[in-house]
């Protein structure tokens, strides 16, 4: 019996109760069966990256799957990136943050997020964490599957299609960084997974 683990990874001031979090949560649990468990851990990731990583290594290290799969989005596709390349696992990169030291730098301070006005303080050392989680290039694309939107207002498309030479790509037209028509394209990703 093979138990597979699922990790999404939601992105920078967003959290699990996200659209797209819960959407995938939904579908991936219905897929789940007692022949075919999957277990679905979805956390709600911390300001500093590396203690963020180090929760989610964790619960992998933990759970002895023997199949773990990476869904993240924006900040979460960084972070998917690091995981996939630690474990050898598959990703499903959603509009991700491929240099997110970078993205992030001019948002050093204080924050709130999106569904909630808790504030969170972004410190300047998270940028050097965030360098050090940092993937210069993917060891083997057969294990991504990439959506990017063109319409995304946030990240450059075409250096999210750069990034994962070789890797399944959906590069969307329009659309934008939440990925509005998520629905449409949450079967794929269940190919994906389930290939």
């Amino acid at each position: 019996m093979t138990a597979s683990l699922l990790v999404y990874l939601h992105g920078f001031r967003s959290s699990p109760r996200s659209s797209k979090a819960v959407m995938t949560g939904e579908a991936i649990k219905a897929l789940s069966s007692p022949e075919n468990p999957i277990e679905w851990y979805c956390p709600q990731l911390l300001a500093s990256p590396k203690a963020s990583m180090d929760m989610v290594m964790q619960h992998i290290d933990a759970s002895h799957a023997d199949r773990v799969v990476v869904i993240g989005s924006s900040l979460g596709g960084f972070y998917a990136n690091f995981l996939a390349e630690k474990y050898g696992c598959k990703a499903v990169v959603l509009n991700p943050a491929v240099r997110a030291a970078r993205e992030l730098a001019p948002h050093v301070g204080l924050m709130t997020a999106y569904d909630s006005d808790e504030p969170f303080d972004f410190r300047p050392e998270y940028i050097e964490e965030l360098k050090a989680l940092q993937i210069e290039r993917i060891s083997d694309p057969s294990r991504y599957f990439l959506i990017a939107a063109k319409g995304d207002e946030l990240l450059d498309w075409k250096e999210m299609a750069e990034f994962y030479p070789g890797a399944y790509q959906l590069v969307l037209e329009g659309s934008d960084h939440g990925i509005a028509d998520y629905p449409d394209h949450l079967p794929k990703v269940l190919d994906f997974i389930a290939a």
